[in-house]
């Protein structure tokens, strides 16, 4: 049995050298994740009946390979935390990141069948199919790297927005004080002065509300010329962590002894 589950482990793992089982359960799940998101979308038109059929039909071949996976890898789990217990095992891996994304991509299928829903509920669970798609997290190191950049940048982004956060705050009560009474409709309350500034800031500017008085388009001139410079910077620290990211995965594969890259 330990043989067993010790070749299951390595099957469902990330492919690695020259296992070819491993290769194709990746490649074969990657290929269902990317179908799922294209019947998601044909699944927005008008289409054959025999087409929405079909879709049924994969989206529950699809749910029932999920799930076949989740529980390889829940029984799998104690190879994965070697240093834990197997229940501590399970419950570390029930918990972790990958493993909720798992079942939030299963639970709607099996939902509808214990709880009766009506046909909004049935909308909803189906678009939560979407969490198929960050399944894609084992098969690349994409998401890794934009979390492990945000871990790494996390002080300075917090700094940032809570910053952006109190001038959003600041502008709204300005411009509520200075418009509401030219345009009692438009800035009812301080909630429409913040959508406003939020659209200001983010230099959208839908102009479905817009400041009439001159001083109110003087500080809507200054507001707009500081967000162009403080939602940039963001933009900047991520990118900055990205660019720290790339360098030390470049580090991890070169020797730091000779420089030579290692395979």
């Amino acid at each position: 049995m330990n043989k067993i589950r010790k070749r299951t482990f390595e099957i469902i793992q990330t492919a690695n050298g020259n296992d070819v089982y491993s290769k194709i359960f990746d490649i074969s799940i990657i290929v269902l994740i990317l179908l799922n998101v294209v019947f998601i979308m044909v699944d927005t038109f008008q289409i054959p009946t025999f087409l929405k059929t079909l879709i049924k039909y994969f989206d529950v071949f699809t749910s029932v390979v999920f799930t076949v996976e989740y529980l390889l890898r829940l029984w799998t789990a104690p190879l994965l935390y070697k240093n834990y217990s197997n229940f501590k095992s399970r419950i570390r891996f029930i918990f972790s990141f990958m493993s909720i994304i798992d079942l939030l991509a299963i639970i709607p299928f099996y939902l509808p069948m214990i709880f009766p829903l009506n046909l909004k509920a049935l909308r909803l669970l189906r678009i939560t199919r979407l969490f198929r798609v960050f399944k894609f997290n084992r098969y690349t190191s994409a998401l890794h790297n934009v979390i492990a950049v945000f871990k790494l940048k996390s002080n300075q982004l917090i700094s940032s927005i809570v910053t952006v956060f109190m001038l959003i705050i600041l502008s709204s009560i300005l411009m509520y004080s200075i418009e509401s009474a030219a345009q009692p409709d438009n800035f009812k309350n301080i909630f429409d002065s913040m959508w406003w500034a939020v659209a200001t800031f983010t230099t959208v500017g839908y102009g479905d509300i817009y400041p009439i008085t001159p001083i109110g388009k003087l500080l809507s001139a200054i507001i707009a010329l500081l967000g162009i410079g403080l939602v940039a910077v963001p933009t900047g620290i991520i990118s900055a962590g990205f660019i720290e990211q790339i360098e030390q995965n470049d580090e991890k594969h070169y020797c730091p002894y000779c420089g030579k890259k290692i395979d």
